[in-house]
């Protein structure tokens, strides 16, 4: 445990706390009613993790903890995105300042262990720090079809984020998720559209 103890470590509680009400800034920017914040997409990611038990060529238990630590700066940082004219190099320096501070509140061995899996995760060099990649695209356009399905006068919207994610995912199984969702994507506008004409 790091110097200070207790204290350090609800510092570090009470930090990654912040992350709860940090809200998503690019659901802000669509002008989406209460938006998600970082750590219920982080957490879903986590929970998403436990579907790559069948895949034999990954550490599941270290994909969980990749999910859970990638965002892990932003209670720091705040949620950057591409929009808000800030460059990958110094958006990562930024982010690898954060997690060297989260490291020391975190205490020696859970603080490297944190700064190790946010590194892994930006380096994208293992493969499960690429299947959290992936969970973490997919994730984002689930949610932004949550958010259509929701606002269905708003059309697609969010369409964005999608495109910025089309034919970059790697996974299989992770494939097969975004093949669905786009099937289910086409069956609601189809459905809308079906509706509307109904009604003419």
């Amino acid at each position: 445990m790091a110097s200070g103890g207790v204290p350090k470590v609800l510092d570090f509680l009470s930090l990654i706390g912040k992350l709860k009400g940090l809200k998503r800034t690019g659901w802000i920017r669509k002008n989406v009613p209460e938006p998600e914040t970082v750590a219920s997409h982080m957490y879903r990611m986590a929970i998403m993790t436990f579907f790559l038990g069948n895949d034999s060529t990954l550490n599941r238990d270290r994909c969980m903890k990749l999910a859970l630590v990638h965002d892990m700066a932003e209670s720091i940082v705040g949620d950057i995105t591409p929009h808000d004219g800030v460059s990958k190099q110094e958006k990562h320096r930024r982010e690898k300042q954060a997690m060297e501070d989260i490291a020391k509140l975190a205490g020696n061995d859970l603080g490297n262990e944190f700064l190790s899996l946010w590194q892994e995760y930006e380096e994208q060099t293992t493969p499960e720090a690429k299947v959290v990649h992936d969970i973490d695209r997919f994730d984002m356009v689930l949610q932004a079809h949550n958010y259509e399905t929701a606002e269905p006068d708003r059309g697609r919207f969010l369409q964005e984020f999608f495109d910025s994610t089309q034919d970059r995912f790697q996974h299989p199984l992770v494939i097969e998720w975004m093949t669905e969702l786009n099937k289910q994507r086409n069956r609601s506008q189809q459905e809308k559209i079906n509706s509307t004409s109904s009604q003419t």
